[in-house]
């Protein structure tokens, strides 16, 4: 305490419980509590209610009058009818020492959803899945497209468009994938969103008997799952995709076409630039030594382009996560409630 109180007295309480990540109250209290007497009873202030008077008013809230007011209407009336008994926040006082400050109504409790921390350091680690809706030829028509994406090469590792959104569907989609991957148990966790199909039994039980471990985003929390949500966009924003589609068939050849170029094609930027196929199959670091050996030559060429320093091309990233962990510097962390007897020792 009395270090404590050597800070206090050079820097001051307001810096002191600052620095120490302690409120002055709390601070306040506890010199109060070491400078009373052994065995000194509390003081009771003495213009507190007497227990009769509290008795007295938590009797008139008990009213058949009051018992459904709030303490400020409560107080609002009495002093109408030219009764005063006590501040609408003794009213409050009162009532809480008696254990009767609750919400009354039958409301809905929201439950506590686990923020999804995923990593994943090769292909079929994590995959990401979801659906998304395509215009049919006429108005209110719809195809559902079902696709699957490993979050760390971020290649389409399945994919399907149906006339419905089904979990038997569903369920078959993701057994043939893991069946062209070559999955084993305990080797993958797959990741969504929690539609219907998503949270079905059907594909819950699939995924058990594969030994796949499934997570589900937070209720109306895109960002859980982001690598799905990006490949839609892609997908929606490509030059080439129709306002509608004008049968089943025509959405199927778009999306073979589409995923083809997506996987063998397109270079991504969060792989360094290279193709999902690449990255997905083992091949980024071939790619990564071809690209050196070019950019060696050219610094041989002409070191003086690049101030002579010898290029290296990027290589592919070693992680990637869904949501990842915040960084933790021990030396800044502070605690956000400190115990001030912990520190006086």
């Amino acid at each position: 305490m009395q270090v404590v109180q050597t800070h206090a007295s050079q820097h001051g309480v307001k810096a002191t419980c600052k620095n120490l990540g302690i409120p002055r109250a709390n601070f306040y209290r506890y010199v109060a509590a070491q400078e009373r007497p052994p065995g000194a009873k509390h003081v009771v202030s003495p213009l507190a209610l007497l227990p009769s008077e509290r008795e007295e008013v938590l009797t008139v809230l008990h009213s058949e009058k009051f018992v459904d007011r709030a303490p400020k209407e409560i107080y609002a009336t009495l002093l109408d009818e030219g009764i005063y008994h006590c501040s609408p926040r003794t009213m409050y006082r009162i009532l809480e020492d008696a254990d009767e400050v609750r919400e009354r109504r039958q409301i809905r409790r929201l439950s506590h959803y686990e923020k999804p921390e995923l990593l994943a350091t090769g292909p079929n680690q994590v995959w990401s899945w979801d659906i998304t809706k395509l215009k049919g030829p006429t108005k209110w028509s719809y195809f559902h497209l079902y696709v699957i994406i490993d979050i760390f090469s971020r290649c389409v590792v399945g994919w399907m468009v149906a006339e419905r959104e089904s979990s038997a569907l569903a369920e078959l989609l993701l057994q043939e994938s893991c069946e062209k991957q070559g999955i084993k148990p305990g080797q993958l966790t797959v990741h969504a969103d929690r539609g219907s199909s998503m949270r079905s039994k059907p594909v819950a039980f699939l995924l058990s008997d594969l030994g796949v471990t499934k997570t589900h985003s937070r209720p109306y929390t895109s960002n859980d799952n982001p690598f799905s949500e990006s490949q839609f966009k892609t997908l929606k924003y490509c030059p080439e995709f129709p306002e509608r589609f004008g049968s089943i068939e025509d959405a199927r050849n778009f999306c073979r076409s589409f995923f083809s170029w997506y996987n063998n094609e397109h270079r991504h930027s969060g792989l360094s630039m290279m193709t999902p196929a690449v990255a997905h199959y083992g091949l980024a670091e071939t790619t990564v030594a071809q690209r050196n050996e070019v950019l060696g030559a050219a610094f041989t060429k002409n070191p003086a382009r690049f101030k002579y320093r010898l290029p290296v091309a990027e290589p592919l990233p070693d992680a990637v996560w869904i949501n990842k962990p915040a960084a933790k510097n021990a030396a800044s962390e502070e605690p956000q409630e400190v115990n001030i007897s912990q520190l006086v020792d």
